[in-house]
């Protein structure tokens, strides 16, 4: 049995019992608040409850390193809709110590991307293109550094109202301890 087929056996049964009841909620975060945070699977239950939120308290947008790095790509869209739209009056930026992007070197990423079937001319082309993929491959090599950064462009940001406030903290993957950096 492949993953998917255990996933939709499990999901029949979940439904069938009315598990999701447990879990209803509004679309709008009760705490108003939007966290943009790392795609780490070790954030997944450890975050909220290093930070006392339970289902339907806070939005999560998550991104590899919680790095923002366009400032018209869809993290920044996903926070201007949650400020917006789903009533989010506050933002928290919150990478980890031992992510994931501080060890990226794109140059090594762009050879498995060759060893894994994709072309030297389709990189070479989209480097033609003007796409920077060194750049936007690259990862970060101060967390603190990061969060700030993404922080910053929040908070510049032309379409974001001035009066949200903008928080950066870091999050230990192993204990949970936050430490506000911004």
């Amino acid at each position: 049995m492949t993953l998917l087929n255990e996933i939709l056996s499990f999901n029949e049964k979940f439904v069938a019992e009315k598990q999701y009841e447990e879990f209803i909620t509004t679309k709008f975060p009760d705490k108003k608040i939007v966290i943009l945070t790392c795609m780490d699977a070790r954030l997944f239950e450890l975050l909220p409850k290093a930070m006392n939120f339970k289902n339907g308290d806070v939005k999560i947008v998550k991104s590899a390193g919680a790095i923002i790095n366009h400032p018209f790509g869809g993290i920044m869209r996903s926070l201007l809709v949650a400020v917006y739209e789903l009533q989010a009056e506050e933002i928290y930026i919150i990478g980890h110590y031992d992510c994931g992007m501080s060890a990226i070197k794109p140059e090594v990423m762009l050879q498995k991307m060759i060893d894994r079937g994709i072309s030297r001319e389709t990189i070479d082309m989209l480097s033609y293109s003007g796409v920077e993929l060194d750049e936007w491959l690259r990862g970060f090599e101060d967390v603190s550094e990061s969060v700030k950064h993404s922080v910053d462009m929040v908070r510049n940001h032309p379409l974001m109202v001035k009066d949200v406030p903008v928080h950066g903290l870091v999050i230990d993957p192993a204990t949970g301890r936050l430490t506000l950096v911004d």
